[in-house]
Formats: structure tokens, sequence, C-alpha cells
């Protein structure tokens, strides 16, 4: 997270409702056998639980039970160039926003996996072919209980959450306007309105 705190992201509720709405993450962990990574698709639970589930087959499988896990997930990020600004001596910079979600992780029963799959193809179903949203009901008898033997769920109940939204802030009005005009410049009306969401002016 950025040092500083006026960037701080206080509210978990947010925090959890942009984990579920970006539903992607990084996922970190360590070992003695080194340090492991995987990105997947993860499904915040109704009590406030990040669920996710990798391929067997990935070297990170065997070392995700009843480990602490850094779970990471980015949101708009943008480039900020130095020549937008009104005052001088300023440098380029990179807006963004993150949540951090760290706990011990839990291996989902067979049952539990199969809500979380059933869970993230409602979700972006629903988002994406809300009129002919697909189901594993469409797939062959026995075709779907096949296919989650290849994979293991795991489930983690945040004991931290914090966030970073980094949108300029912190800058006085004249350089934030600016920030606005030269984010519009290039297209990124998602950076103007996540520094509205922050408090800026737009």
């Amino acid at each position: 997270m950025h040092p500083n705190r006026v960037f701080d992201w206080q509210d978990k509720s947010e925090m959890l409702h942009f984990a579920a709405d970006r539903s992607f993450a990084h996922i970190f962990t360590a070992s003695n056998d080194g340090l492991f990574v995987v990105h997947a698709p993860v499904l915040v639970t109704k009590e406030g639980r990040i669920w996710f589930h990798v391929s067997r087959r990935n070297r990170i499988a065997d070392r995700l039970d009843a480990q602490p896990l850094l779970i990471s997930i980015s949101g708009r990020d943008g480039y900020h160039s130095a020549n937008w600004y009104v005052s001088e001596n300023q440098v380029p910079t990179w807006h963004y926003e993150t949540v951090e979600i760290e706990g011990v992780s839990r291996q989902l029963s067979d049952e539990q996996l199969v809500m979380l799959l059933d869970g993230l193809s409602d979700l972006h179903e629903r988002r994406h072919s809300p009129d002919r949203p697909w189901t594993r009901g469409k797939m062959a008898p026995g075709k779907f209980e096949a296919m989650t033997k290849a994979i293991v769920g795991f489930e983690v109940d945040p004991t931290e959450i914090r966030g970073t939204r980094k949108f300029n802030q912190h800058k006085a009005a004249d350089d934030l306007a600016a920030t606005i005009e030269g984010q519009r410049g290039v297209g990124r009306d998602d950076i103007v309105a996540a520094i509205s969401e922050v408090g800026g002016h737009e």
C-alpha cells in the first residue's frame, strides 16, 4: 500500500465490494520451496470470505491449504504526465486502486467447490450474457463432475483488509483540475470518474 495516508481506503465493506466486482486476483504464498503466486477468479461470499479455485496441476495447489495468503486485487490504473500540471517542478506519476486481503486458507469441500463454480458463473453470466446465461445444466451428464476433479477450491476468512486509491486527491485545486483535463484528453474517463469518487472535483 502507498505510504501516504491520504490515499488510504478505510471502508472494509467498500473494499470487499470492490473485490467482488473486480473478481480476479493475484494470490501469493511462501514455503520452504520458495515464493508462489496464482492468478484466479474470486468470489466474495455473503459472510465476506474469499473463495477461489486452482488447477490441481498448478505447482501452488499443494501449498495453499492452512497457509497464510496475500490476495491482491487491482482496479483502474493509468499514467499521468507531468506536462499536464499547472505547477512547476512536478514529476510523472501513476494513478491506481488496489486492495490487499490477508488470511489463512482452508480447503473447500466438494459441495462448496460446486457452490463456488455456480456462484462465479451466475455472477458473470448475468453481466455478460443475461439473455442466454450459461449453466452447467447445458453440459453432458457427468462431464461437469469429471472436470471438477481437476481443480481444488479454497476459502480465506480475512484477518486484514487494506486498500489504496491514488488519484491525485492530494493535489491543489488547479493541479487537480489539470489532472482531470489531462486524463480526459487521453480518453481516460474511468480515471476522471475515480478522481470524483475519492473526493476530487470533476
